[in-house]
């Protein structure tokens, strides 16, 4: 069946339930409560047992089909709960999961939960049984733009709403962190009643608590977005997050844009240029702006940066590192259009 929404997933459980779930996502949080909602279901359903199998080191794949095989000891039907932390069931599990994908137990639902997954995963034949199947959904963390709106609806559940400056201020605070996200939403439940809370009240109650990590710094590169870039730049070295890890990453990325900005340059088209530099699936959309923005000599002067960086790193030259890693973030985030 075609992988639904998150939304089009709540709708359908509330009108009935499907013998296979399979949630999976960046976003932990999101993905446990889904799962959550599942095994509420199933027990308001008769659902009174459930068993939990764990596919990690050692496991034996055929527990999954003698779990589906026995009877529930209260007599009643049953919930099994399948998770793979790892998103790798291996030969024999992806052999396992597609045949049982394809077998329906009368009495039983199957939940199955993964984490986050690469491009390669997704397209496994093991997958395509259990998207084929099963009622699949992905659970990703809201971007930055998207956050204001989540979190409006989050207070919403409480019979609270926000001003958009509040709203923005929790966005701002929470950023890349949506277990702390979730957290604030529920402290000011507890801090306040019902109706809209202004910037003021919020302000008080929420503490700073995103979570700034190279991974952001990464994505306001490719995005080109200088304040984002400065913010998270300030926030990494309070973090002292480490100097060549973060050289390691703008390197990186000034080396793949510069080989898929020639490749355009020379003629390619850009799905070509990005396809020879490594750069699949959802993630082509990040450079793809980035290309459009950047050119050859930008990104060439980029990489005499990082070089200079790094020396500094190794204590060979002098220089305000952290001055440094903020200048060639903006130099990377130019708006010049590159010609094409």
């Amino acid at each position: 069946m075609p992988r639904v929404s998150p939304a089009q997933f709540e709708t359908r459980l509330a009108r009935e339930l499907t013998p296979l779930y399979v949630l999976y996502g960046d976003e932990p949080l999101l993905v446990i409560e889904a799962a959550d909602a599942v095994r509420a279901r199933a027990r308001a359903a008769g659902y009174a047992e459930r068993e939990v199998l764990v596919a990690g080191g050692g496991f034996k794949w055929a527990n999954l089909d003698q779990a589906a095989a026995n009877m529930s000891l209260f007599g009643g039907d049953k919930l099994i709960d399948l998770r793979i932390p790892n998103g790798k069931p291996g030969k024999e599990g992806a052999a396992a999961l597609s045949a049982y994908s394809r077998r329906t137990t009368p009495g039983v639902v199957t939940l199955i939960t993964l984490p986050e997954l690469d491009w390669a995963t997704v397209k496994t034949a093991w997958f395509a049984a259990l998207e084929e199947n099963g009622l699949m959904v992905e659970f990703n963390a809201p971007g930055l733009a998207q956050l204001p709106a989540w979190i409006a609806g989050r207070l919403a559940r409480q019979k609270q709403s926000a001003t958009s400056e509040a709203l923005d201020f929790i966005a701002a605070h929470v950023e890349g962190n949506l277990l702390a996200a979730h957290q604030e939403i529920v402290k000011l439940s507890l801090l306040h009643g019902p109706g809209e809370l202004d910037l003021c009240a919020v302000q008080d109650a929420v503490l700073d608590v995103a979570r700034y990590d190279v991974e952001h710094y990464r994505a306001a590169l490719l995005a080109g977005n200088p304040a984002r870039l400065a913010r998270l730049t300030g926030a990494l070295r309070a973090e002292a997050v480490a100097a060549p890890l973060l050289l390691w990453i703008v390197a990186s990325e000034t080396r793949t844009l510069l080989q898929a900005r020639n490749a355009v340059d020379a003629g390619r088209s850009v799905d070509e240029a990005l396809k020879a530099a490594r750069v699949f699936g959802a993630r082509q959309a990040e450079y793809r702006a980035a290309l459009a923005r950047l050119s050859a000599p930008v990104l060439r002067l980029a990489l005499m940066h990082a070089a200079r960086i790094d020396r500094i790193v190794k204590g060979v030259a002098e220089g305000d590192l952290w001055d440094e890693f903020l200048q060639i973030g903006l130099r990377l985030c130019s708006a010049t259009p590159a010609r094409r």
